[in-house]
């Protein structure tokens, strides 16, 4: 008998036996079931298991927390239950059985941009670096910057650059190379569509607006403008999916010996055309209507309501998979205006959800079992995951997830209040405001201060309160 033989048997019994799982891994701390059959699932008495944590269901995948132990548990369980091992990326596609046609659109979007994140933090830390050292005057009675007085600092700046541009210009290749990955398609293609977006041949898209004459191709017939896409999100989006369905159909109609030289040639082709002729120049207007009317209602006069209605509803967002679409808008305010102000509110509220969950172990401190679960979802928030600490703990007591969100949108309103611009997508919680412009560091400093001080002040409030003591009273907590 195993270390975790009798609860991977409990587990087992609770999430309706081995008939009912579809699919079934784990990330780093939790268990990811795909269920033939949700209902069957006991979450409350998977709770009263020793080793759980907590549960939750996500993105059509029911998840248990089972903590650092669940690698080893996993391998028991499986074995246990006569399940095979399967990939994330299965459990994705069994996931979507379970799912509405709102929520598969939002899963699209997710798969889209989750790979590029990465890349996205880096260049944000990078530009936010470049601005200190090259606009922030700091050194003697003139201001100068340490460009400005540094040859090795002056290096630097150029330097970085490279990476900078590489990241957000040519952004339309990560975008496009994405979509062929998550669409099952040749990604080599995908690269190279993106590159025909971002071409050196092609007028750089920041230097449409700047007016003179606007090279193109002459067909004798017509004439198609050489107009580059760089750092453009829904173009590159557009792009992106003809080209994989192109391939697609292809693939149905042309014979397999001559597929690999027809496929490519009749899809690429195409798809670079149609994205030059019809859905770059209506991509572009469409992003630049969006941007335009999220940064117009965010610094207008009513900016104030915008940001605390955002505040107070991105958290719920992030439990329909919605907050996906906020890294399309970010990127397109990034191409529009040098920054974003949508960014610096989804760190706070990430920042105000660990907060909760601090109150909340100050409250509990004498619950051991909860601890295990409320301290490492404390960390992990304030590194910018959410999910531990949102289905783990505040949305179990209810309580503490409406005081995060009363401190998210109070310290929203104070980040658009003052300005507040972040060169990129970055960490989402404390370390994020090294992507924040530096000369709005203090303003949100101020709004970071809030969004940790009042959903834990709110949260002890309200647990005195009837919901408090209804929510204690429910889990059978006192």
């Amino acid at each position: 008998m195993g270390k975790f033989t009798e609860p991977a048997k409990e587990l087992l019994e609770h999430v309706g036996g081995s008939d009912n799982i579809s699919v079934v891994t784990h990330c780093a701390t939790r268990m990811r079931f795909v269920l033939n059959d949700n209902d069957k699932a006991d979450a409350k008495k998977i709770e009263e298991i020793s080793l759980v944590k907590g549960t939750f269901t996500n993105a059509g995948q029911f998840q248990v927390i089972i903590g650092n132990d669940v690698a080893s548990f996993y391998n028991e369980f499986t074995e246990i239950a006569g399940v095979g091992d399967t990939s994330k990326d299965e459990a994705k596609v069994a996931a979507k059985q379970n799912m509405s046609f709102i929520q598969r659109m939002i899963s699209h979007l997710a798969d889209i941009f989750t790979p590029l994140i990465p890349a996205l933090v880096v260049g944000g830390l990078i530009l936010g670096f470049r601005n200190v050292i090259g606009e922030i005057g700091m050194i003697g009675p003139d201001d100068l910057t340490l460009v400005e007085v540094s040859q090795f600092w002056a290096g630097t700046h150029a330097f970085l650059w490279l990476i900078g541009e590489a990241i957000f210009h040519f952004l339309p290749v990560g975008i496009t190379w994405a979509i062929s990955r998550k669409m099952g398609t040749t990604q080599i293609l995908g690269i190279v569509l993106g590159i025909t977006l971002v071409s050196p041949q092609l007028l750089n898209a920041y230097g449409v607006a700047g007016g003179g004459d606007i090279p193109f191709w002459d067909f004798g017939f017509a004439q198609v403008e050489m107009i580059g896409y760089q750092a453009q999100v829904i173009p590159a989006i557009l792009a992106g999916f003809v080209l994989a369905y192109l391939e697609l159909g292809l693939r149905k109609v042309i014979p397999n010996v001559i597929s690999m030289i027809f496929v490519p040639f009749f899809a690429l082709i195409p798809a670079v055309l149609v994205a030059h002729v019809v859905l770059g120049p209506i991509g572009w207007t469409m992003g630049s209507w969006i941007s335009e009317v999220v940064y117009s209602g965010l610094t207008s006069t009513f900016g104030w309501l915008f940001a605390a209605m955002f505040g107070f509803a991105y958290a719920p967002l992030v439990i329909t998979g919605l907050h996906h679409m906020t890294n399309a808008i970010d990127l397109q305010l990034m191409s529009e205006f040098d920054g974003t102000n949508l960014w610096p509110m989804i760190a706070l509220s990430n920042i105000a959800q660990g907060s909760a969950v601090v109150a909340m172990i100050f409250l509990n401190k004498k619950d051991e079992k909860e601890q295990q679960v409320s301290v490492p979802a404390a960390i992990s928030c304030y590194l910018g995951v959410t999910e531990p600490a949102m289905f783990g703990i505040n949305l179990k007591y209810m309580f503490p997830f409406l005081a995060a969100m009363i401190g998210s949108s109070i310290a929203a309103v104070i980040s658009v209040g003052g300005g507040v611009m972040a060169n990129s997508i970055g960490v989402g919680g404390i370390p994020g405001f090294l992507s924040i412009q530096f000369q709005y560091w203090i303003i949100f400093f101020i709004a970071m201060f809030v969004a940790i001080a009042v959903p834990f002040v709110l949260t002890i409030i309200l647990s005195k309160t009837k919901m408090g003591v209804n929510a204690y009273k429910r889990l059978g907590k006192k």
